[in-house]
């Protein structure tokens, strides 16, 4: 089987997501669709690519949690019911970060950027009080951007929920940018040089969520 343009050809197994491994080798099964509403948590994003433009056959990706559905599934006749694995067509724009093999490093695909958020810690005299996020501001960890404070448009950090190479759920902020070439779906509207100072000398964190935000020296 071959792709179409504009479309990455894939294959995901529909059960990856619904386990976790504990450090000990334990594995449970979890029931993830049970009172869950948030998609980007139950919906399988891990896939691997069969047929692509740019990118290798066994890639494995992370793709949109909506793009599992059957208006882009591949209907085989031969294929095995004894598989978890389907096979899917979907829109290139809908695939965001790809490696080749367990344990090395996403890396974004054509059109993304990987991020993460911005936050001001609070200075107060109270205990346990977490930092406050700054709306629709990241700080981008890849590309010609990276290492840069940059300002987005509204909802632009978009958090793919995906199963990590060790068995447990991982995380990865992707944002829209096209670099020089003009786009209607770019996000990145600014570069904050003062913001970038203020993370760079620890005025300001970093990270996915406030629980674990940090300053920019303490990432390895």
């Amino acid at each position: 089987m071959k792709h179409t343009e504009n479309r990455v050809l894939i294959k995901i197994d529909l059960n990856l997501k619904n386990s976790h491994t504990f450090d000990n080798g334990t594995k449970i099964i979890l029931e993830r669709n049970i009172e869950n509403l948030n998609q980007r948590e139950t919906m399988p994003v891990n896939a691997e690519v069969v047929s692509a433009d740019g990118l290798p056959k066994g890639a494995q990706v992370l793709i949109h949690h909506n793009s599992i559905h059957d208006s882009n599934k591949v209907f085989l006749s031969d294929f095995s019911r004894e598989t978890s694995e389907t096979y899917y067509s979907i829109p290139y724009l809908e695939c965001y970060l790809w490696r080749e093999g367990n344990g090395k490093e996403w890396k974004p695909i054509k059109g993304f950027e990987t991020a993460l958020r911005v936050y001001e810690p609070y200075t107060g005299t109270l205990e346990g009080v977490q930092p406050s996020p700054i709306k629709d501001v990241l700080y981008i960890t890849s590309g010609k951007l990276k290492g840069k404070v940059v300002h987005t448009l509204k909802a632009s950090d978009y958090e793919i929920i995906y199963q990590g190479g060790s068995g447990k759920e991982e995380r990865k902020i992707r944002v829209r940018h096209f670099g020089n070439e003009e786009n209607e779906r770019e996000e990145i509207i600014a570069v904050d040089g003062y913001l970038t100072k203020k993370v760079k000398n620890s005025l300001l964190l970093v990270g996915l969520s406030s629980n674990n935000a940090k300053k920019i020296q303490d990432y390895v």
